[in-house]
Formats: C-alpha cells, sequence, structure tokens
C-alpha cells in the first residue's frame, strides 16, 4: 500500500503542493526542488489541485487555491483587494463595480448581484483533489460586541482514491455595523464532489445560502461627518441619526448544479514522465527486494523442517553467484589464444554474436517498453449540465418616514399602516446537452469543437393588486456551437455563438471571441490577450415586471440592449507590467433610475424607482495600467484606471481610480515572512450611484440639483501581514487617516465609510 501510494503521489505531476514552508509550489517548482523525502523527512503528501467548471459544457478550467498570502489582509473587505467597489460601508453591505467594464451582465434574479462576494456561482467554485484530507479555517474580527465584525470560513477536502473528490465550504458573516441600523448576516453551506473517469466524469455543487441586511437608507446630514464642528453635540459613529429604521432586506435561495459526460476514444502507449519511471523503479526494486527475503525465508523453514542449519552466508554466496554473468559465456566470444581459428570456428562466432546482437535489440525493445504508460485518449464527449436555482427575496419594514414613498399601490388593501412585506420569488431550471470533438487526439486535431442546445425553464411570482400573487412562466430555447484551442504554450483561442430560437428571449444573439498569444522577447515572456463579444440579450424579468406596495412596472415591448465589447491586453512578465484597454458600445442601455426630495430639516420625501431604457448609443473606454516594482526588500504595486462615458448621467464613472501598496517583504528568524506596509484607494469625484433600500439595488441619481458627488478623498490601511508555514494572519489598522483632509469618505452617496478599525485575521491549514 505505501509503495501504491508513493507511486500515486509522484504521478500525480500537475498538482499544486504546498511545502513545509506552507508556500504554494506548481510541478515545475516542485521539480526545481530537491524531494523532502530523499532528504530523510516522513511527511503526509500536501498535493492539492484546484479548478473550477463551465457552466455550459462542464470543462475545467485550472485555477490557485484560496491560500495565498499575498493581499490576505483585504479579502476580508466588501469593496474588492484592490479597493474597486462601491459599498454601504458594513461587512457584508451590497456592493457595485467602479469599473464599469468589469461589471457583469444582468441576470434575471438582480438582487443577488450586489452581494457576488459572498455568493459564489458554480462557475467561481474551487473543486479540489488532494493527496490527503486538507482544512481550512479562516477567521477575521474587528470592533466589540456592539459594533464589531465577525467573519468565519471553514474549508474540507478529501480523496478517496484518485478519482473521486468531496468537500464542503462553510462561510458565516455577521457585521453589526459603527453606524445605527446597518447590521448583516449572511449565511453560506455548499457541498461538491467530483468524478474523473477515464470515460465518465462528473462534477455535482449544492448550496444554500442566506443574506440579511438592515437598511437605514444613509445618514440624515452628511455633514456629521464632512463638518461635525457645526453641531452642538460632539456625535458618536453610533449615535448619527439615519433616515431609516426597522427594515430589513432578506435574500434565501438554493442551488443544486450537475454537469457530466461520457468520454469515447482508444488507448494508446505513452512514455512515463520522469517521476513516474522513479516510482515504477522504486516499486521494482522493492518487489525484487520483497521476493528475495521471501526465498530466504523460505530456505530458512525448509532446513528447519529437514532438522539441519541454515548456512545463511553460504545462501547468499550462492545467491549473489546466481545473479553475476556467465565468464565462461562472455569468453566464448573471442579466441582463448592467438591461434589462427578455422572457418567453422569464425562461422560460430559469428552466430554467437548475431544472437547476441538479437538478444540485446530484444532486451532494448523491452526496456523501452517497460517505461510507457497505458493512456486513455478521448475523442467525442456527450455532456449533460443541469443547473437548478430556487430565490427568495423579502423586504420588511415596521417604520416608514412619513411621505418617504412617493406612491402607495395597495395601502387600501393591505391596512397595515406603515408596514411593508414585499415578497417574490423565482426559479430556473436550465438543462444544456452537448456533443464534443476533443482537440489533442491526434496531430491533425489542434482544436475543439461543441455544438449544444439549451433548455431554459423560468417561474416567477410577484404579489397583485388583489393581496393574492401573479405567477409569470418563461421558457426559451437556444442552440449554439464553440471551437476552441487550449492546448500548448503558445496560441489558445475560443470562439463561441448562440442565438435563441423559441420563447421570451427569441431573437437573442451571443457572439464571444478570446485569443491569447504568448512568446519570448527581449529575454521577457510576453503575452498579448484579447477578447469580443456582440450581445444583444433582452432585459431580464425585473426590468419587465415588478410589483411591490410603493414601486411597480410591467413592461412587455422593451428593446433588446445591444452591448459591443472589444478589449486587448499586453503582459510582461519580467518587468511586472500589464496594459489593458477595453473600448464598449451600449445600445438600449437599460438601468435604474431613482428619484427623491431632501428637505430643510433633512428628511427624505417622493422616494421613486423607475426602470429606464436610453435608446440611444453610449461608449465607454477604460484604459488601465498595472505595475509592480522591486527594490531589494521593498515593493511597490500600482494599478491605474481610466474611464470615460460618453453619457455620464446614464452611466456615471470616476476619470480616474488608482490603488497603490507599498510594503518591506522580509523574513524573520528565518520562518516567518512578512510584508509590513501600507497601500491606498483613491478615485476622483464623479456622480455615483445611489442605493434604493426598497429594491435593494443601485440606482443613477435622479435628483436634480440635489445629486451630490463623491469621491476625491484616499482611504489609507497600514498593515502586518505574516505567513508561517501553513498559516497566514494579519493585523491592520484600516482607514488610518480618518478625520484628516476633506473628510468626504462616502463611497456611496449618504453612506460614509467606517472609520478608523484595528482589524485581525487569521487562516490555518490543516493537513491529514
Amino acid at each position: 500500500m505505501l509503495i501504491a501510494i508513493a507511486a500515486t503521489a509522484t504521478a500525480q505531476t500537475d498538482f499544486t503542493s504546498i511545502n513545509e514552508d506552507g508556500e504554494i509550489m506548481t510541478a515545475e517548482h516542485r521539480r526545481n526542488k530537491s524531494d523532502s523525502l530523499g532528504n530523510g523527512h516522513k511527511e503526509i503528501p500536501k498535493g492539492l489541485r484546484v479548478w473550477t467548471v463551465d457552466e455550459r459544457f462542464g470543462d475545467r478550467l485550472a485555477a490557485l487555491p484560496d491560500t495565498m498570502p499575498h493581499m490576505f489582509m483585504n479579502s476580508v473587505f466588501n469593496t474588492g483587494l484592490r479597493g474597486e467597489y462601491n459599498s454601504l460601508g458594513n461587512l457584508g453591505a451590497p456592493r457595485q463595480n467602479r469599473i464599469f467594464a468589469d461589471r457583469d451582465e444582468h441576470e434575471q434574479f438582480i438582487f443577488m448581484q450586489p452581494y457576488d462576494y459572498f455568493f459564489t456561482r458554480p462557475s467561481q467554485y474551487h473543486f479540489t483533489n488532494t493527496l490527503s484530507p486538507i482544512t481550512n479555517v479562516s477567521f477575521n474580527t474587528a470592533g466589540d460586541r456592539t459594533n464589531g465584525e465577525d467573519h468565519l470560513k471553514a474549508l474540507f477536502a478529501i480523496n478517496a482514491g484518485k478519482r473521486l473528490g468531496v468537500g464542503f465550504k462553510f462561510d458565516y458573516l455577521y457585521g453589526r455595523g459603527y453606524y445605527q441600523n446597518q447590521s448583516t448576516s449572511h449565511f453560506n453551506y455548499s457541498m461538491h464532489g467530483s468524478y474523473l473517469g477515464e470515460r465518465y466524469q462528473a462534477h455535482v455543487l449544492l448550496s444554500t445560502n442566506h443574506e440579511k441586511v438592515t437598511e437605514n437608507g444613509g445618514i440624515t446630514d452628511d455633514r456629521y461627518i464632512t463638518h461635525p464642528e457645526i453641531f452642538d453635540d460632539n456625535f458618536r459613529t453610533n449615535e448619527i441619526p439615519t433616515v431609516l429604521s426597522k427594515n430589513w432586506n432578506r435574500n434565501d435561495n438554493q442551488h443544486v448544479f450537475l454537469s457530466h459526460r461520457y468520454n469515447i476514444g482508444f488507448n494508446r502507449k505513452v512514455p512515463m514522465t520522469k517521476e513516474e519511471i522513479e516510482a515504477r523503479k522504486f516499486a521494482m526494486a522493492s518487489k525484487k527486494e520483497n521476493d528475495a527475503e521471501k526465498a530466504k525465508e523460505e530456505e530458512r523453514r525448509k532446513a528447519k523442517s529437514q532438522g539441519r542449519d541454515f548456512d545463511e552466508e553460504a545462501y547468499d554466496r550462492k545467491e549473489t553467484f546466481a545473479g553475476r554473468p556467465d565468464n565462461a559465456k562472455i569468453a566464448g566470444n573471442q579466441p582463448a589464444d592467438d591461434k589462427k581459428t578455422t572457418g567453422s570456428e569464425r562461422i560460430t562466432v559469428t552466430n554467437k554474436a548475431m544472437s547476441d546482437s538479437l538478444i540485446a535489440a530484444d532486451s532494448k525493445a523491452k526496456e523501452e517498453t517497460e517505461w510507457m504508460k497505458n493512456e486513455y485518449v478521448p475523442v467525442t464527449s456527450f455532456i449533460h449540465t443541469l443547473k437548478l436555482d430556487h430565490y427568495r427575496r423579502i423586504f420588511q419594514s415596521y417604520e416608514t418616514p412619513e411621505n418617504y414613498y412617493a406612491n402607495d399601490f395597495y395601502q387600501y388593501i393591505y391596512e397595515r399602516g406603515d408596514s411593508i412585506y414585499d415578497k417574490t420569488s423565482h426559479y430556473e431550471l436550465k438543462n444544456t446537452f452537448a456533443i464534443a470533438l476533443l482537440e489533442g487526439f491526434n496531430k491533425w486535431a489542434k482544436a475543439g469543437l461543441k455544438a449544444f442546445v439549451t433548455s431554459d425553464l423560468r417561474h416567477f411570482v410577484l404579489p397583485d393588486d388583489k393581496l393574492g400573487t401573479t405567477a409569470y412562466n418563461e421558457h426559451t430555447l437556444s442552440i449554439g456551437g464553440q471551437l476552441s484551442k487550449t492546448s500548448g504554450r503558445t496560441l489558445h483561442y475560443d470562439l463561441t455563438a448562440e442565438t435563441w430560437l423559441v420563447g421570451e428571449d427569441a431573437g437573442q444573439l451571443k457572439l464571444d471571441a478570446a485569443a491569447d498569444l504568448n512568446f519570448a522577447f527581449l529575454g521577457d515572456t510576453v503575452s498579448l490577450a484579447a477578447n469580443a463579444y456582440i450581445h444583444r440579450l433582452n432585459p431580464t424579468f425585473y426590468y419587465r415586471h415588478y410589483h411591490s406596495r410603493h414601486n411597480r412596472w410591467d413592461y412587455d415591448d422593451m428593446s433588446k440592449q445591444t452591448r459591443t465589447h472589444i478589449e486587448g491586453r499586453l503582459t510582461l512578465k519580467k518587468t511586472r507590467t500589464t496594459l489593458r484597454v477595453v473600448a464598449e458600445t451600449l445600445k438600449n442601455y437599460t438601468y435604474l433610475g431613482q428619484q427623491y426630495s431632501i428637505t430643510d430639516k433633512f428628511l427624505r420625501t417622493g422616494n421613486s424607482v423607475a426602470v429606464r431604457q436610453h435608446s440611444g448609443n453610449i461608449s465607454v473606454l477604460t484604459a488601465q495600467l498595472s505595475q509592480d516594482f522591486r527594490f531589494g526588500p521593498v515593493n511597490w504595486e500600482t494599478v491605474l484606471t481610466y474611464q470615460n462615458s460618453s453619457n455620464k448621467d446614464v452611466i456615471p464613472v470616476p476619470a480616474l481610480n488608482v490603488y497603490t501598496n507599498i510594503y518591506l517583504n522580509f523574513m524573520i528568524a528565518r520562518v516567518l515572512r512578512c510584508d509590513l506596509g501600507a497601500d491606498m484607494r483613491y478615485f476622483t469625484k464623479y456622480y455615483a450611484h445611489d442605493y434604493s433600500p426598497s429594491m435593494g439595488q443601485f440606482t443613477v441619481q435622479e435628483t436634480g440639483g440635489q445629486r451630490v458627488k463623491t469621491g476625491n478623498y484616499p482611504i489609507v490601511n497600514i498593515y502586518a501581514n505574516m505567513h508561517l508555514k501553513h498559516t497566514r494572519f494579519f493585523v491592520m489598522m484600516s482607514h488610518v487617516n480618518a478625520g484628516s483632509g476633506n473628510r468626504e469618505y462616502f463611497l456611496t452617496p449618504h453612506y460614509p465609510f467606517n472609520e478608523r478599525v484595528l482589524r485581525f485575521g487569521v487562516s490555518w491549514n490543516f493537513f491529514n
């Protein structure tokens, strides 16, 4: 069993491993390191491989484990690793990306998109294959029991053989909130399994989520933050008045994802890798040694049964002599003396030489085939993917300020005074059937080809105006194909097309293309990547239909949105430089707009949210430069993003977005790696999206002269981020510059960012 385990562990050359210092190592890195077993360390094998799965075809895409120490301290924020998201300030609050090119397209259930940092889609989930059971526990905390934040995450993965892997993820987030009425509580539990056989492969993901957010509508007066000196009372953060109280948004959702395929192909002999040959030799030597010991033990028992002594030294000499070549036969290949040989003798010698040559050739052929392995080569795959999603969303309120809403559609029915209970639910069942001709099964098959058909059944439930519900059913059918090349190091490409034939989305079209070219140039590794798409899509359901007590619309004649996206990326590995340029054009762009008035007493009145569709074309240009420098222990990483929108009233974006991080990287006592530094996020002023508590969505400001700009304020964190073997931990003072400068630390209008907060975080990896 030990020999088999050793051979298996060595053969898994595509595993990402974690060494005895807790560092992530690829197979290439491992080949450049000495084997710890060879140095006398008997350790548990720590190989770990993770990948994501394409939601349509179930194709596996390599990924890195969530165990990287760099930037670990920023993983606790819902504003992103580099602060590129706007949020409401609290842990677990909704968010929206300021970089328009990085925003996802609208989904059917739009209420979950602001929680994309917590809600894990199948295409983002990490499936695992491990050499030994692995557990990761992460925890970060800040503040106290009154206003603090806590986030606990646990991951577990194990394999039953090389083919079957299972695991689970538990995620619990609780943000009490530093301001009034903004607590959050999120819970996720996911289970996954994968089977990777030669002919049959499958991935299964089951998950359930609960997100609860208390809505405070923002603070009543921004001057509590920007000019606190004008107030007679010195308000603490948790004493600043907010617009709403006793208002909640709740999301509950469950998900089932299954992708499986059956491969048809053939077997062929291929050379073993260096590691596999070494494992085979080790196994053969061990078997020979074990057989010799068994034979020796058998002779010992035989001698004992015959009543004689066993001469171990004589037995060893006999075995040693038996293993030597026959000297007499070797000597027969040449004359014993200088006598002239006869003709018959020469023929005998020649025949002997020919015989030896044939024996040698046969031995060489046997040796060559001995280091070959049997490989199954799939040619065609039959694929089925099933995705079942169930969502429920509730907006609930027990206290609403007078005249806060402009419309009240159901008050005469509900007779609940100012209480609100808006509920909607949705489920979606999507089945995709595909057939794939796989690349690489022979030297002429340079690309893979797939054809697919997708059936999508959607069901929605909304309240009606008679204290009941209205159900909507939609069924669509689409077909498409894909041409792709993923193997090799130099060139990769992917061309995908899909069109909808029947149903609500009939006439939709999606064309996607991506390619990358990698080559060496002037001692550097250069990567050129490009992707482009044209999507002509129907506005999703909740942009066409929505019913609630204070917001309502039904639009059956909305035009399809067209989005054209062209992107290029240049990466220089040696100089650590990445340049990215994105040009986009949008027609019939659909969005949510919000209107309300702010009274002299800083109350909100006449609040309404409505769907807007801009019929003209809007162009958005994005240019992004990422540059990392290293000067000995000093590291400086910067990401600069420039954006320009041709219609800033519909698509507002900041002209400049900056993230910069400077830190010292050094070792303490040769075992503790430390990043000691500070980072900053900053963006120029612009009319950022507002937030609607009743919709749980970010909305374009339509408040006329009462629109407000956010930005032009740096947020600085200082930190010590450390890594010791299998443990990552950090200490951070976030927003260390709170109270300085113009004090306009609003990412979303009227929602201030948390002030100076001391944070701690730790993450452990456990093996076996």
